[in-house]
């Protein structure tokens, strides 16, 4: 096992070790904060005809409609979270403001929200960068799932080592991405300006039969695509944890980036949602329905646009790849951040707290994997089926810190009296009401329409998280209330009595008599459980015999029992001294140390007879470690040592 850590990992790093820090411009520091936003092009359009399709193809008469509504909603939350990052130029994120002006349960709820979040990031990612390599390695279709959960994996072992993505790779994929889109737009407009008639191969398929529908339903069908297609908002939440990468003034630097990015990937989210209705380009959510209907839409506009040649095609399509196991890998570096950041606020185990060999919160790492993967397998790799889950969690942490904005802004303005303050909180907290408003507006949408098709696992880890926070934190306070030092001088101990229990006089029966005597107690007794009067008075003769200067005692036990007497004997010197400290010294046989002189070169003593021994030292620990005021003391005895080779012989001459 260790062999195998050290070729996944690596070797270990020392404490003042660091790995390679990731330094970067300010010309590099954005396209690289922008992974996360920019990512969702490459499947937040194709989810609006995704649902629109179910109903046939008038109702793709709507997606642009419905694009613009998702558009308003993004710069909704792009203008409110500018406000949030320079009222909380400290970092955090959505935990941090929540927890702020909340409390601990509603900061728990959105640390909740936040784990799902993290985990769809992965999920959805590495599943949507494998339908983008799908295009260019059709064969990759039947092994979607198993393909993503490899993606992930290899991330994972990335990650694990320690290693980090160049600042200036990750910015050329970025930019590569966008320009990409940006020239798939501007050819795509051009040409239809210019009065080519562009028409998508898709476009004469038909994903489902038309039919009428009333206005109800056709309510309800756009505005599950609307919420869907929300999806494109997930991933500005991010630059909230990420202030402090800006240099003074970080608030200010932080909403001029979330500004810029949040602009760019709002303008080619309409974009792509105007030209994929303007070329008739359609997607169905079911595999198999019609051939080319399987493709994304990235890849249809980019085959439409570009007359599917593959020198402009295949560049496409590896940057979208690219960009999204970039923003798989986002967060694999921000999850483990995050979970040490609740580990020390006492909402997880202390253990995500800790750094591995290599200085990564390696648990982290391993956790946000196996969770993406076992999503990713349970939706066979298909991002329409994980879009539901990704939005509940995403959504749910901004209604709450746009929530906890909207209180944020109320005391402002509870305190403040400078006119063009209380002008500029006035705005922040009618752009907090309105993003609260639109995202709770998206979420509501999901939570009815999407429940049945899988919400019901995201409100499943949600709460499952929620209140495993809690018990974690109820937990963790009440054991430290318990062990705080109380006011004035402690209580401590009044004598130690040690009781070293005796089954027959050996090595490591004298072992234990000499460590007990060491510790200089106030009283020593031997104890030993009488279950065959034969063997105990040869006992009692062979403790007389070698003089040993220690009491002993035999308790009897009518129904051969052990441990019971041992626990009771124990028990009755607690309550005739309760102030006192009782310490019970315990044998334990130590087995396959390796190879040994004597009798262990010959395979007596190997990690197979390790059953073979220390049962009832076990069932007595078990017992006792129970009982206040009991300590126990395991002294071991390694199998072989005493075991010295046979004396050299002298030969005669």
């Amino acid at each position: 096992m260790s062999v195998f850590k050290r070729l996944l990992v690596g070797e270990p790093f020392a404490s003042g070790q660091r790995p390679p820090s990731l330094a970067l411009s300010k010309r590099y520091a954005i396209p690289l904060l922008a992974v996360n936003p920019i990512s969702s092009l490459a499947y937040a359009p194709e989810q609006v005809f995704l649902v629109l399709g179910t109903a046939g193809t008038a109702a793709y008469a709507y997606s642009v409609w419905t694009g613009l509504a998702v558009a308003a909603v993004m710069l909704t939350v792009i203008a409110s979270y500018r406000y949030t990052v320079q009222a909380y130029p400290g970092g955090g994120g959505d935990y941090r403001v929540v927890a702020a002006n909340f409390g601990p349960g509603a900061g728990r709820l959105a640390a909740a929200a936040l784990v799902l979040d993290y985990i769809l990031t992965v999920a959805v990612s590495a599943s949507a960068s494998v339908a983008a390599l799908d295009v260019l390695v059709p064969g990759l279709g039947p092994w979607r799932e198993w393909v993503a959960v490899a993606a992930i994996a290899v991330l994972a072992a990335f990650n694990l080592r320690g290693l980090r993505v160049s600042g200036r790779f990750a910015a050329a994929v970025t930019v590569a991405f966008v320009t990409g889109v940006a020239a798939l737009l501007i050819v795509g407009f051009i040409r239809i300006g210019a009065g080519e008639e562009l028409t998508a191969a898709t476009a004469e398929a038909a994903t489902a039969e038309d039919r009428e529908l009333t206005s109800a339903a056709l309510f309800i069908l756009c505005a599950r695509a609307f919420a869907a297609g929300s999806v494109a908002v997930t991933g500005i939440e991010t630059f909230t944890t990420r202030v402090r990468f800006f240099r003074p003034p970080r608030g200010r630097n932080a909403a001029a980036a979330i500004t810029s990015v949040g602009g760019t990937t709002v303008a080619l989210f309409a974009g792509l949602v105007i030209l994929a209705y303007l070329v008739g380009a359609q997607s169905a959510t079911e595999p198999g329905t019609v051939g080319n209907l399987e493709r994304t839409l990235l890849a249809q506009l980019a085959d439409t646009v570009f007359d599917a040649s593959p020198a402009a095609v295949t560049p496409i399509m590896l940057a979208t790849a690219g960009v999204l196991l970039l923003a798989a890998n986002t967060a694999f570096v921000g999850f483990p951040q995050l979970a040490s950041v609740f580990a020390e606020d006492s909402l997880l185990p202390r253990q995500l707290h800790k750094r591995g060999d290599r200085l990564v919160y390696s648990n982290g790492i391993l956790i946000l994997a196996v969770a993406a993967a076992i999503l990713v397998v349970l939706f066979d790799g298909r991002t329409y089926g994980l879009i539901g889950l990704y939005i509940v969690g995403a959504f749910l942490s901004m209604v709450l810190a746009n929530a906890a904005m909207v209180r944020h802004w109320r005391r402002v303005l509870d305190v403040e009296r400078d006119a063009a303050r209380r002008s500029r909180a006035r705005r922040a907290l009618a752009t907090a009401l309105l993003a609260v408003l639109a995202c709770g507006i998206v979420l509501v949408i999901v939570a009815l329409t999407d429940y049945r098709r899988g919400g019901w696992i995201a409100v499943l880890i949600i709460g499952g998280c929620y209140l495993l926070m809690r018990f974690i934190a109820q937990h963790y306070t009440a054991v430290r209330d318990e062990i705080e030092l109380p006011q004035g001088k402690p209580r401590l101990p009044a004598r130690n009595h040690a009781i070293v229990l005796v089954s027959s006089v050996n090595l490591p029966l004298m072992r234990m008599l000499s460590y007990a005597k060491a510790t200089r107690p106030d009283t020593i007794t031997g104890l030993s459980v009488n279950v065959d009067a034969a063997a105990s008075r040869q006992l009692l003769a062979e403790w007389e015999r070698r003089g040993i200067k220690v009491p002993l005692t035999v308790v009897d036990s009518p129904y051969r029992e052990i441990t019971g007497p041992i626990v009771d004997y124990v028990k009755a010197q607690r309550r005739d001294a309760p102030r006192d400290v009782v310490t019970v010294y315990l044998p334990e046989y130590v087995v396959g140390q390796g190879p040994q002189p004597g009798r262990l070169s010959r395979g007596y003593f190997n990690w197979s007879t390790t059953l073979l021994h220390n049962q009832t030292t076990k069932a007595i620990r078990r017992q006792l470690k129970y009982e206040p005021g009991v300590m126990i003391c395991i002294v071991p005895w390694i199998l072989g040592e005493s075991t010295e080779p046979p004396p050299l012989r002298r030969v005669r001459k």
